[in-house]
């Protein structure tokens, strides 16, 4: 990876981050992918994966498999050099459980009164149950002529909790709705077994990626109190993830991240920038994993997980079948801190000009609500 960054520095006076986001997404010729870290195999072309160990005494078993967790001490966690504060969990979801967390986001998490990209440029009563509204185009098979993209297949985020605002990257105190208890109560269970004990889950931005998507180099600076990590889930199709540093130009690692996997960003990693260049197929080993109709798993007092119907199923993995979900959980507050109130959520505008990183001489054009998640930038 050094010796990419050093020969993409060389060529121009781009900055190397850029440089590697298009190599990354292109097409044709595609990239060589030799140099991207893989913490499911221990591949890494520069040596950095760095084996961590967490306590497992901090979340017990019971309350690990009541949100569909192994064990604490059987997840594979890394960390990487040059990264503090930086945590990789390879996929420690429980088999089965995965099904229960892609239902979520594809069938509850996108309802009302929660806030999504569609909600731009359509009416609250046509985007009341996506799921509804998207199934029965989704169930049909292949051979039907199918009709346009169905609302879940239109799908590019959902916010949750305090309710980001695109226009102005912030959150305020009334634009907020009841932070999904199952999804606190996942993100609760991995940082406190990260060594983040109280971890309050505020706000959840969820991306859903189909093939072509990306997402543009960022950093998620809009909360208040920074102490606290950002939780990062995985389900679906792979993806290529890139870990900058604390400057926009400083060269990024390259990294996959596939179904399952978990990503802890704390302490001085928690203001790195990032960027999702490109969306790949899951490994077989991978895809296996998201086969199941349903959770099998026996369900834990008080835990969360419930069946998922095969009918339900037979959606999901329909769609997962070239998508990617990512979520995205935040604590927005710390210790005696509040959010200012302001006027009701002001969503992007259908003219908003963005950066187009598809564009051939990376100009600017307009925005529409059916965008890939390039455009979005948290």
């Amino acid at each position: 990876m050094a010796k990419m960054a050093a020969s993409m520095v060389a060529e121009s006076g781009e900055d190397v981050f850029k440089k590697m986001f298009k190599f990354y997404k292109r097409r044709e010729p595609p990239p060589d992918l030799r140099e991207v870290t893989d913490f499911g195999s221990g591949a890494t072309a520069g040596g950095k994966i760095v084996p961590l160990k967490l306590d497992p005494g901090a979340v017990s078993d019971e309350e690990a498999a009541g949100v569909g967790l192994q064990p604490v001490r059987d997840w594979r966690v890394f960390g990487l050099q040059g990264y503090p504060g930086f945590i990789f969990i390879s996929n420690p979801f429980l088999r089965g459980s995965q099904a229960f967390w892609v239902r979520q986001c594809l069938k509850t998490y996108p309802q009302k009164p929660n806030v999504c990209n569609l909600d731009m440029h359509m009416s609250p009563c046509d985007t009341q149950d996506i799921w509804a509204r998207s199934v029965e185009a989704i169930r049909s098979p292949l051979s039907v002529k199918r009709q346009p993209k169905t609302l879940l297949e239109r799908l590019r985020w959902v916010t949750l909790g305090y309710h980001y605002n695109w226009d102005t990257k912030t959150y305020s105190a009334n634009s907020y709705t009841p932070f999904p208890a199952d999804l606190h109560m996942l993100s609760f269970r991995i940082t406190a077994a990260c060594g983040f004990p109280g971890f309050n889950s505020e706000a959840a931005i969820l991306n859903y990626y189909r093939s072509d998507s990306s997402l543009g180099i960022h950093v998620d600076e809009s909360e208040l109190d920074h102490s606290r990590p950002l939780l990062s889930l995985s389900f679906g199709q792979s993806a290529i993830f890139l870990l900058g540093g604390p400057h926009r130009q400083d060269p990024p690692t390259a990294m996959f991240m596939h179904s399952g996997d978990v990503m802890v960003m704390s302490g001085p990693s928690r203001l790195l920038y990032h960027a999702v260049p490109r969306i790949l197929p899951a490994p077989p080993q991978r895809a296996s994993l998201l086969e199941e109709p349903s959770c099998v798993l026996a369900l834990q007092m008080g835990g969360v997980l419930e069946p998922v119907s095969e009918e339900d199923w037979d959606v999901c993995s329909k769609y997962i079948q070239n998508s990617r979900v990512n979520m995205t959980v935040r604590q927005v507050l710390g210790p005696g801190q509040t959010l200012p109130e302001k006027p009701p959520l002001a969503l992007q505008k259908d003219n908003e000009v963005v950066e187009c990183h598809n564009n051939g001489n990376n100009g600017k054009r307009k925005r529409s609500c059916s965008d890939p998640v390039e455009t979005v930038e948290t």
